[in-house]
């Protein structure tokens, strides 16, 4: 399902959507170029989720951890990495709750990774810039795309409300 994001605040609407409906254990895979708005759908996430800290990107500390929520938020980036660094993280303690709280697992620049999980949610934003001088601004688009998961009924009705082809 594509939803169209007409600005910052629609992504961040859609995080706290996800926020707000994913289980525990959910591993959100997100996928797009620089300044698509990967950070801000997970400050939505934050939101949703009751995170009351900033959350930042994790560009050069590679993992934020939120856990003063209604369940932990694990904010990652795999941007600055090469494949063996990115295996030595050891991802699954994170989607498996087994070193760590089980919670949300958002990995920005998922594209980067060697292996998943067996469930996650892929979320590839894109940025379509035809627009901008005419409007100032650009039109972004999330492409969701779930994996051995389930996605909730206010997710696909925000699809429907903002449905693209």
């Amino acid at each position: 399902m594509k939803i169209l994001l007409k600005n910052a605040l629609a992504t961040r609407r859609l995080g706290i959507i996800l926020g707000e409906t994913l289980n525990m254990n959910s591993v959100i895979l997100l996928e797009g170029d620089l300044g698509t708005g990967k950070t801000t759908l997970v400050q939505g996430i934050g939101e949703g989720l009751g995170v009351n800290e900033t959350i930042v990107s994790p560009t050069f500390t590679i993992i934020n951890e939120y856990t003063q929520a209604r369940f932990p938020l694990y904010h990652l980036d795999l941007y600055r990495l090469a494949e063996r660094e990115i295996v030595a993280l050891n991802l699954e303690t994170y989607w498996e709750g087994l070193e760590v709280a089980p919670g949300i697992v958002a990995i920005e620049w998922a594209q980067r990774m060697p292996y998943k999980p067996s469930s996650y949610l892929t979320i590839h934003l894109t940025d379509d810039n035809r627009d901008i001088e005419a409007s100032n601004s650009s039109i972004r688009f999330a492409e969701i795309i779930p994996f051995n998961c389930i996605v909730s009924e206010k997710i696909l009705s925000l699809a429907e409300e903002y449905h693209c082809q």
